[in-house]
């Protein structure tokens, strides 16, 4: 059997995580667990105070709104110093939320434009998806919660394409991200036939339903531990899709769109999802590389559900106000708990000798430091995983002041076993990490 092993009947397609048993025979000659790479952006910078740690190396101290974390401390890294420096005006006058975006992944000052003359660059996941895209079913994956957006002004004369997308295939070609849950669960685990998908949603059937033939065969030949994880696996896949399912009963309005169906009212459920998603992405080898945006910078999203009615980008300009300061570290905390929990769900699935997240690197961070300044350097920067063993978590990380964030992304590219030369405006592969 392939090591990746796909369960198949009329209707789906469910690619499954790796079964130790069923490879035994070949072991010897077996692939080592895939290392894969993602990137998670959270808006609007962050209550520096309440996000940076003090001290150095391992014995740091972890400040407030990191405090979600503190359970996973062994399993990431907080780097310090990194900074986008295309991400400044650089003579283009306003429009930092825009720059911040674009800017991100791609380390390239971004034409001001609003018109279809776009222009950036390739960004470093796309950089990887070109080269090494071809050894899974999807080359990559991008994920958002804001509807996707190509055209149209935006931030200060900046095309909206700027702002709402963080992966580009090319200098003038974004990589518009999924906010749909059903879309993406469908990406993974339908047919790729739209009519017999459809087909099967209308009846109400799981894409659990079209297998379990194939799944009872696989049982048989699946040594006890693996009967387990198989099932673990298909509860897991089953949980979704029935949360999707739950979803697309309901269309909640909203000042000035009709959310689509499939996507929740809850903004924390809606988050949560995605990371589900992308994490049954990993866990199938159905890609190895993806983005996630929680909102585009300059988002004015609330969060009713952590008692925050404001604006996120209206409260981000603080001014030194006391209870705005207080509101964006409720907002930063907010976001990690769920990227925590992300983190940990990784953490849980052995694979190999040892987890999913030791074969993972996921970055997680912010193009603005605060958002009063609208500063782009020493960002706000967090590195989970393990890197396939490459990576020396635990600890916080300070860098030489002024090092471009692209050398962190050259860093990861190696590990991934991607040639690259350069990323934007990187001047060499960032050491240490």
């Amino acid at each position: 059997m392939q090591r990746r092993t796909f369960l198949k009947g009329l209707g789906a397609t469910l690619a499954i995580p790796q079964l130790e048993s069923l490879h035994a025979a070949q072991a010897a000659s077996a692939p080592a667990a895939p290392l894969r790479m993602a990137f998670v952006y959270a808006p609007n910078g962050v209550n520096l105070k309440k996000w940076m740690p003090s001290g150095v190396g391992s014995g740091y101290q972890m400040a407030e709104s990191m405090k979600p974390m503190e359970k996973l401390r062994d399993s990431f890294q907080i780097i310090g110093g990194l900074d986008h420096d295309k991400a400044k005006s650089n003579g283009d006058g306003a429009g930092d939320h825009a720059r911040a975006n674009a800017t991100y992944l791609t380390g390239c000052q971004a034409r001001k434009t609003a018109g279809d003359d776009i222009h950036v660059g390739t960004s470093v996941d796309q950089i990887a998806a070109q080269q090494i895209g071809h050894q899974t079913r999807l080359p990559s994956l991008e994920l958002s919660t804001d509807p996707p957006r190509k055209s149209g002004r935006c931030d200060s004369g900046y095309s909206c394409a700027y702002q709402y997308n963080l992966s580009w295939r090319s200098a003038s070609t974004p990589m518009p991200a999924e906010r749909n849950p059903r879309a993406v669960f469908e990406k993974l685990f339908g047919t790729g036939n739209a009519v017999a998908d459809a087909k099967r949603r209308a009846r109400q059937q799981s894409v659990l339903d079209f297998v379990l033939e194939d799944a009872k065969r696989m049982r048989k030949k699946a040594g006890f531990e693996d009967r387990d994880k198989l099932e673990e696996y298909m509860t897991a896949v089953r949980d979704v899709e029935q949360r999707i399912s739950r979803h697309e009963n309901f269309e909640v309005p909203t000042t000035d769109f009709q959310s689509p169906s499939g996507i929740p009212a809850s903004y924390r459920e809606h988050i949560r999802l995605m990371y589900q998603l992308m994490t049954l992405a990993f866990r199938t080898d159905s890609t190895r590389i993806s983005t996630f945006l929680l909102a585009h910078d300059g988002s004015n999203r609330s969060f009713n559900e952590i008692g925050i009615s404001g604006g996120h980008h209206s409260i981000s300009h603080h001014k030194g106000n006391e209870e705005n300061l207080e509101q964006i570290a409720q907002i930063d905390q907010f976001y990690l708990e769920e990227y925590a929990r992300f983190i940990a769900g990784l953490k849980s699935m052995q694979e190999g000798n040892g987890t999913m997240l030791d074969n993972t690197m996921i970055v997680y961070g912010s193009g603005i430091g605060d958002g009063n300044r609208h500063n782009h350097n020493d960002l706000p920067l967090i590195l989970a995983g393990g890197g396939g063993g490459s990576l020396n978590p635990g600890r916080y990380h300070r860098v030489k002041e002024g090092t471009p964030m692209t050398n962190l992304y050259l860093a990861m590219l190696e590990r991934m076993n991607v040639n690259a030369r350069r990323v934007g405006d990187s001047s060499g592969v960032l050491q240490g990490i």
